[in-house]
């Protein structure tokens, strides 16, 4: 079946079980064409799952799958127009660079040229900015040029969707961080649909233009990765992505949270809920931590009990009566170490009430 759609990918109550595991549960997405989709969820929440279904690896147990707008159920992977970069590359050692990126090439039927061949993996390789490696041993690759190798790889077929499983999880930080930009330029320079698969939240947030949220089998949120941080739809969502104080109140009449030391925030963003217990998302980098009151609606004292510097910011846990620890990231934006509050000290925690998030407790 063949559909005009202007979505590469859509998932149309789609479930997979595996015997009696069920690992998800009706799913319903679409993922426009040329858009970078991060499918972000703890381990086992499903997201492999749905991106092997892409991919042909796995068959819906129900619900249908569409790339192009073509039902994709029962085809196999090799004839999909989709490609896989998956985690540890799986490269073939024995093979040089020029050799691992024509392999995929060399599969095709009716068969290429010798010479259309090698314009395609040259074409490949200078997509990755590694022109010139053709000849070089993959042992004599670093992490992030054996993961270019991997992407020119999977892009010399000129696939319509590109699905990533984790392909950065090996490197360290700082490489980690120049291939994010890698991939984001390569991803808007070919145009084509890009499917990440994260357990990484910043990583996500940072790379895509669409954050899936996922969660025991189930989306919790599709939306920008501005939404998802500062409107989340759930406590999970709000808990799970990035950091967040969740805080014990209760929903007054009237729209009146108060928090178990009875402290009341009017004007917070609350959930239409009947009155009752409920619990407050506060973000840490929403909260003013001073030694003195400023005047604002919403203060809390409380006593630092730790704090971790970390260079251009530092991170304070600070201990509230009634409430518990809650955590605090203050921008130091070129103060003097004298600006750095100690372990020990009283301090005053000041925010605006509407940037608390309220959610069944």
């Amino acid at each position: 079946m063949i559909s005009a759609s202007t979505n590469d990918i859509e998932f149309r109550s789609v479930t997979k079980r595996y015997g009696a595991v069920t690992a998800v549960s009706d799913i319903n997405f679409a993922v426009p064409k040329g858009a970078f989709v991060a499918l972000l969820g703890p381990s086992g929440c499903g997201k492999t799952t749905c991106l092997r279904m892409i991919g042909g690896f796995e068959q819906p147990t129900e619900g249908e799958v569409l790339i192009g707008g073509s039902v994709a159920n029962g085809v196999p992977p090799y004839r999909r127009p989709v490609n896989m970069v998956f985690q540890q590359y799986a490269l073939f050692p024995h093979f040089d660079v020029e050799a691992n990126v024509a392999y995929g090439l060399k599969q095709l039927r009716p068969r290429l040229a010798a010479a259309e061949i090698s314009k395609r993996v040259g074409e490949a390789l200078e997509m990755v900015r590694l022109g010139g490696f053709a000849k070089r041993r993959i042992h004599e690759m670093s992490g992030g040029q054996q993961q270019r190798v991997a992407l020119a790889r999977a892009l010399v077929n000129k696939p319509s969707v590109l699905l990533l499983d984790e392909p950065l999880a090996a490197l360290d930080k700082k490489l980690r961080t120049a291939m994010q930009i890698e991939l984001q330029t390569l991803q808007r320079e070919l145009g084509i649909t890009f499917v990440l698969v994260t357990h990484d939240q910043e990583e996500a947030l940072s790379m895509s233009d669409v954050v899936c949220v996922m969660n025991a089998g189930r989306i919790m949120q599709f939306a920008t990765p501005q939404q998802v941080y500062d409107n989340p739809a759930d406590l999970f969502v709000a808990d799970f992505v990035g950091k967040t104080n969740r805080v014990a109140a209760t929903l007054e009449p009237g729209s009146v949270v108060r928090l178990a030391n009875g402290a009341a925030l009017a004007g917070a963003r609350a959930v239409e809920q009947a009155a009752g217990a409920v619990t407050v998302a506060l973000r840490p980098e929403a909260i003013r931590l001073s030694r003195a009151a400023s005047g604002k609606t919403s203060i809390l004292e409380g006593t630092v009990t730790h704090r971790i510097f970390l260079g251009s910011s530092a991170e304070y846990s600070v201990s509230v009566a009634g409430l518990g620890d809650m955590l605090v990231t203050a921008e130091r934006h070129g103060l003097s170490d004298r600006d750095l509050v100690e372990p020990g000290e009283k301090v005053i925690l000041e925010f605006d009430p509407g940037a608390a998030h309220i959610f069944p407790a």
